[in-house]
């Protein structure tokens, strides 16, 4: 048409195209659409799965809301045989003690530490209260060390299949216990006689050279140290416990 713009003419061309052009869009999003939805339920299974096992593994790393004492997984394993472990040992810890104390375990956070889960606790019967181990005096924490490690060695030689410990070594420590104490402590350790196992006991401790007749003693000289046999002393004879003297 003469005097009609050409551009005029354009613009009328897509304007009459659009309607198609929209609907063909419409059916490719449609289609886009469906495809989408039938992707996402093939993948629900798959992120169900994912949030299963995320949850498990926040709640294993101790840091899930859900674990409210943030204890890990480890920790909790171990929590639960320390419960054992602290079992065992206040049956000693008792004996050591005149009767004054056992532990128990604690899932309390420590101070400066934001996870628990491996505290211990003394229970001091003569209060009736529980106290902090970290307040026991050095020979109190020394009989708590001990019987902990006696304890330790029952529950591993009590396991199906458990490894037998038949040896201790204890490297120094009696000197922080008084006459009392240390009579109860080696009174505790000869009674490992009846479970046929052996203690060596490292200790610079004169009482205790004179308590137990059976010692290898390390002797310095100008020339270097020398091994002898034998108590350097009179004394008890207590021949349950087999020291190495130094």
């Amino acid at each position: 048409v003469e005097g009609v713009d050409e551009g005029w003419i354009f613009e009328v061309d897509v304007a009459q195209a659009a309607p198609a052009a929209a609907q063909k869009r419409g059916a490719d999003l449609d289609r886009l659409g469906a495809q989408a939805a039938a992707k996402a339920a093939e993948l629900a299974p798959a992120r169900a799965e994912y949030a299963r096992i995320r949850r498990l593994a926040d709640l294993s790393a101790g840091t899930s809301t859900e674990n409210q004492l943030k204890m890990e997984l480890e920790t909790y394993v171990l929590a639960a045989r320390l419960e054992q472990v602290a079992a065992a040992a206040s049956v000693r810890l008792q004996r050591m003690s005149s009767g004054r104390y056992t532990l128990v375990h604690s899932d309390a956070r420590s101070a400066g530490r934001s996870r628990s889960g491996l505290g211990l606790m003394a229970v001091d019967a003569w209060t009736g209260t529980e106290r902090d181990t970290a307040t026991l005096s050095g020979g109190e924490t020394f009989s708590a060390s001990l019987a902990l490690a006696l304890g330790l060695a029952d529950v591993v030689t009590d396991e199906a299949g458990g490894t037998r410990l038949d040896t201790l070594f204890i490297d120094e420590g009696f000197g922080s216990l008084d006459e009392q104490t240390l009579d109860e402590v080696l009174d505790v350790l000869d009674a490992l006689r009846e479970r046929d196992r052996a203690v060596g006991i490292v200790s610079h401790v004169a009482d205790l050279r004179q308590r137990i007749p059976a010692q290898l003693r390390v002797v310095k000289g100008q020339s270097g140290s020398t091994v002898a046999q034998g108590p350097s002393g009179r004394g008890t004879a207590r021949g349950a416990v087999t020291p190495v003297t130094t």
